[in-house]
C-alpha cells in the first residue's frame, strides 16, 4: 500500500515538474505573451532574442529590441531605455517597425509624443487589437497579431495583420515579417521618402562618415541630426547592397537585399534585409541613412529618383496588399555569397508558404 501511495506521489511530482518546464522558456524558440505588460517576448535557448511590444510611448507596435545569437543588442535604446553616447533624434525610430509617412495625407512614420499638438491631427497612429496566435518550436516560432492606422481624425483606414516568423539556424537569428493590409477606404500611399519597413540601429553600427544634418519630414518639418557623439564605442556601420553599392552611396539605390556590418570592439554582426520579388516596388529603395535608420521602402519613387514618375500607390476600398520581409542578424561579417543565398532562400520558402 505505501509503496502504491509513494508511487503516485511520485508520478505527480514527475508531471508537475513536466508541465513547469515545458511552460517555462527553455530549448527552442519559445513565444510568450504577456498581455497585461503589453508584450510578447521571444527567446531562443533560454536566451532573449526580441519582443513584440505596443507601449503607450509609442504611436505603432514594434519589435525591440532585437539581439544576435552572440547576446548584442543592435537596436538604439532609445526613446525606450536610454543608454550613454546615444543620439536622441526622431523619437519615432523604436527597434523594428512597419509603418509609412503620407497614407491619404496623414503622416504614420513620424508620429510620438515629441509632434506639437496643433499638428497632430495630421499624423496617424497604429493600434495593436488582438494577439491572434503564438507557437513555439525547436527551431522556430510564430506570432500573428492585428491592428489597426487610424487618422489624427479618428478614421481607420486600414486593418492590418502581421505574421511573425522567428528562425534559428545555427549563429543566424532570422524574422520573417508578413504583412497584410486591408483597406477600410480607399488608401493612396503617396509617393514619400519615410517607409516601410524600418529599423534604428545601435551607436556603433552608425557610419563613421556621419556628419549629421538637417533632415526633412513628410510634411517639410526638419529635424536637426548631430555629428555622431564621441564614446567609447565609436561608430564603424557600413552598408552594402545587392548590387554592390556600399556606405552613404546605398541610400535611395534599389537592390533585393541590403546589409549593414559593424562592430563593438570585441565582436563583429551583420544586419540584412531582404525584399521579397512578389512586393509592390520590388526591388525596393533603400532608405539607408549614417545616423542610424536603416529602411526599406518599396512605396517610394521619384522621391528617390527625380527622373522617375511618382508612385503613388493605391489600394481600393475592400481590397489587401501583403508585403513581406525577412530581417537577418549574423554574428559575424556576412559575405555576398551568404547574403544572396538567403535571398535566394527566402525567395523560394516564401513562394512554398503561400
Amino acid at each position: 500500500m505505501r509503496s502504491a501511495v509513494l508511487f503516485s506521489v511520485l508520478m505527480a511530482t514527475f508531471m508537475f515538474a513536466g508541465r513547469v518546464l515545458a511552460a517555462s522558456p527553455g530549448n527552442g524558440v519559445q513565444v510568450i505573451a504577456d498581455e497585461v505588460h503589453r508584450r510578447v517576448d521571444v527567446t531562443i535557448d533560454g536566451k532573449p532574442f526580441t519582443s513584440y511590444i505596443w507601449p503607450t510611448l509609442l504611436k505603432k507596435p514594434v519589435l525591440y529590441p532585437l539581439v544576435t545569437d552572440d547576446g548584442i543588442t543592435v537596436t538604439r535604446g532609445y526613446p525606450l531605455e536610454p543608454r550613454p553616447d546615444e543620439r536622441v533624434d526622431h523619437p519615432h525610430h523604436a527597434g523594428l517597425w512597419f509603418n509609412y509617412g503620407d497614407v491619404n495625407g496623414f503622416d504614420f512614420w513620424n508620429n510620438s509624443d515629441a509632434i506639437k499638438p496643433e499638428a497632430r491631427s495630421k499624423m496617424g497612429s497604429i493600434v495593436h487589437t488582438k494577439i491572434v496566435s503564438t507557437k513555439s518550436g525547436p527551431d522556430r516560432g510564430e506570432l500573428v497579431v492585428e491592428s489597426v492606422w487610424i487618422t489624427g481624425e479618428g478614421q481607420k483606414l486600414l486593418s492590418q495583420t502581421t505574421r511573425y516568423i522567428f528562425l534559428h539556424r545555427g549563429h543566424e537569428r532570422i524574422i520573417d515579417q508578413v504583412v497584410t493590409l486591408k483597406a477600410l477606404d480607399h488608401v493612396v500611399f503617396k509617393d514619400d521618402k519615410e517607409g516601410v519597413l524600418g529599423m534604428r540601429v545601435a551607436r556603433w553600427l552608425e557610419s563613421p562618415e556621419e556628419k549629421g544634418g538637417t533632415f526633412m519630414d513628410a510634411n517639410g518639418n526638419p529635424t536637426q541630426v548631430d555629428a555622431a557623439p564621441a564614446g567609447a564605442n565609436p561608430a564603424t556601420g557600413n552598408y552594402l547592397t545587392s548590387e554592390g553599392v556600399k556606405g552613404g552611396a546605398a541610400w535611395g539605390t534599389r537592390g533585393r537585399w541590403c546589409a549593414l556590418t559593424g562592430n563593438n570592439g570585441k565582436d563583429t554582426v551583420t544586419i540584412a534585409i531582404f525584399d521579397e520579388p512578389n512586393n509592390p516596388g520590388y526591388p525596393t529603395y533603400w532608405h539607408a541613412r549614417g545616423y542610424g535608420l536603416f529602411a526599406a521602402n518599396p512605396l517610394g519613387r521619384s522621391i528617390f529618383d527625380p527622373k522617375q514618375p511618382a508612385f503613388n500607390y493605391s489600394i481600393e476600398k475592400g481590397q489587401s496588399v501583403t508585403f513581406r520581409y525577412r530581417v537577418a542578424l549574423f554574428s559575424h561579417a556576412a559575405t555576398t555569397a551568404e547574403l544572396n543565398h538567403e535571398a535566394d532562400a527566402f525567395s523560394t520558402e516564401s513562394v512554398s508558404a503561400k
